[in-house]
């Protein structure tokens, strides 16, 4: 017998609340375990001095301009490839896969000994680098579409903790414990290790945003849309301004759940995926809005990831290693900390980027160009150091604010859609810088002048998007002048 007041169906309720908080809990907690020990990796802010040095005695022509490279060209060839193949495997072999690229990388970089090695190692870690999309889109087929902010933030998180954590104990280990570099190298190849048997224990998906996902009529009556700006999951509402297509798009099956009669896999067709993945790309960089906003994470982030690769090259070349300690370590721990403060702060900034977002990328581009040019000709390893925290503290905040801008308005497969061509079109703009400037089979330049183009090269950027930005606000002055002029005519 049921009680006047429902007891028993609010017993049921709390155990299905329950069950269903259990259910997102356990891959989330296992998916940060591996983000974290994945990412503790100590050896490597010192990772060009262990190369230099006399463990692996290579040259810095060797280093810079023939193993480094080989990075761009893998995680380029790699990444439309992997992006494919995690939605298609469901995610988590393509995460074991990362796990078993870094693992053999480290093991490599302990015991290899000729050149071709060494660029045989930078391909495996490309493609760790590439398989990173698996370990951020796992996380969205196990959960429900009201939990994507809080679950993306712990993942993020754990990577971030994991970084900060390794650098610090890096830094530690080599300043005051007095620890090799081959000693730094064989504890991140343990946390990798680790990483990698926590990984076996994540749950597999049943369904992927592309590929594997449930018949949108079977499940129309739990259709909810998802709001980007706050990640919860709210009923649409006509008055709300939406980017073209935004309407079909944004509708995703709560948990992928009915009754289970209705329950069913569409059938893989790989030609249609391909077909619907061009379609919502012309519509998606139709936006002016979003092309402007893609352009500069393109551009920015390939100059970005040039950076920070031959960053310790260039603190290597100012102040070499064995005359003197280095504090690469806590350098980087440093920038990733104010960095995440600074992304924090922005996150609360009450700002119209859509009139000022332009004019501010060219301001703080123009910053970016000033910190790597200061790096490049103050030939002082604490100016260089100052620079660097400089320089990521300020790609961080605007890379927030661009996906922000850019992720307002998509459902979540749009958005890792965009995410792709963004980040693919960033490294087909890094190989082409590399096999121009970095490359021994192109000018093949020395780290000085390298960094001097990249100081160059974001002055560009900001030219481009203050140009652009003063046009952008011109127009919209002279569209309000228009309006405010009819006003008095309609009345």
């Amino acid at each position: 017998m049921e009680d006047s007041h429902g007891g028993r169906p609010a017993r049921r309720s709390a155990r299905a609340t329950s069950g269903n908080a259990c259910s997102w809990a356990l891959p989330t907690v296992l998916l940060c375990a591996y983000g974290f020990f994945c990412s503790v990796r100590p050896s490597e802010p010192f990772l060009t001095r262990y190369l230099l040095g006399t463990h692996k005695n290579l040259s810095e022509t060797e280093v810079f301009n023939e193993i480094y490279p080989v990075w761009t060209y893998s995680y380029l060839a790699l990444l439309f490839p992997v992006f494919l193949a995690t939605d298609y495997l469901r995610y988590k072999p393509v995460v074991l896969l990362q796990g078993l690229s870094l693992i053999v990388t480290w093991f490599m970089l302990l015991y290899a000994q000729r050149l071709w090695a060494f660029q045989l190692l930078e391909f495996f870690y490309g493609m760790g680098t590439a398989t990173d999309i698996a370990y951020y889109s796992y996380i969205y087929s196990v959960v429900d579409i009201n939990l994507y902010q809080q679950v993306t933030s712990y993942c993020r998180s754990a990577t971030l903790v994991g970084y900060t954590v390794g650098s610090v104990s890096g830094q530690v280990l080599v300043s005051v414990a007095g620890w090799s570099l081959f000693s730094l190298n064989v504890v991140s190849l343990t946390s990798i290790s680790i990483a990698f048997a926590t990984a076996w224990f994540l749950p597999m998906p049943q369904k992927s945003l592309f590929f594997h996902h449930f018949s949108s009529q079977r499940l129309s009556f739990e259709m909810k849309v998802m709001d980007c700006k706050n990640g919860a999951a709210v009923q649409d509402h006509p008055d709300v301004q939406r980017a073209p297509g935004w309407e079909d798009e944004t509708k995703v099956p709560l948990n992928g759940e009915g009754h289970p009669a209705e329950k069913q896999k569409q059938k893989v067709d790989i030609a249609k995926v391909l077909k619907d993945l061009w379609q919502d790309f012309v519509q998606c960089y139709s936006s002016r809005t979003m092309l402007c906003w893609s352009v500069w994470w393109a551009l920015s982030t390939c100059g970005y990831f040039q950076v920070i690769n031959y960053a310790q090259g260039l603190w290597e070349m100012v102040l070499p290693s064995h005359n003197a300690d280095i504090y690469n370590g806590a350098v980087e721990a440093a920038s990733t900390l104010l960095g995440a403060v600074a992304v924090v702060v922005v996150g609360h900034m009450k700002t119209s980027w859509a009139v000022w977002g332009e004019v501010a990328l060219a301001l703080f581009s123009l910053l970016i160009a000033a910190a790597v040019y200061v790096m490049d000709t103050v030939h002082n390893i604490w100016v260089c150091y100052a620079s660097y925290v400089i320089f990521r503290i300020i790609y961080m905040m605007l890379i927030t604010i661009a996906t922000f801008q850019i992720a307002t308005n998509l459902s979540v497969e749009r958005y890792a859609l965009v995410f792709g061509v963004n980040t693919f079109i960033a490294l087909g703009l890094q190989t082409l810088l590399t096999v121009i400037v970095v490359d021994a089979s192109g000018l093949g330049l020395d780290i000085f002048t390298q960094f001097m183009i990249y100081a160059s090269y974001f002055a560009v950027i900001s030219l481009v998007f203050l140009v652009s930005g003063i046009c952008s606000i011109v127009e919209s002055c002279r569209r309000q002048e228009q309006v405010q002029s009819r006003s008095p005519e309609s009345q």
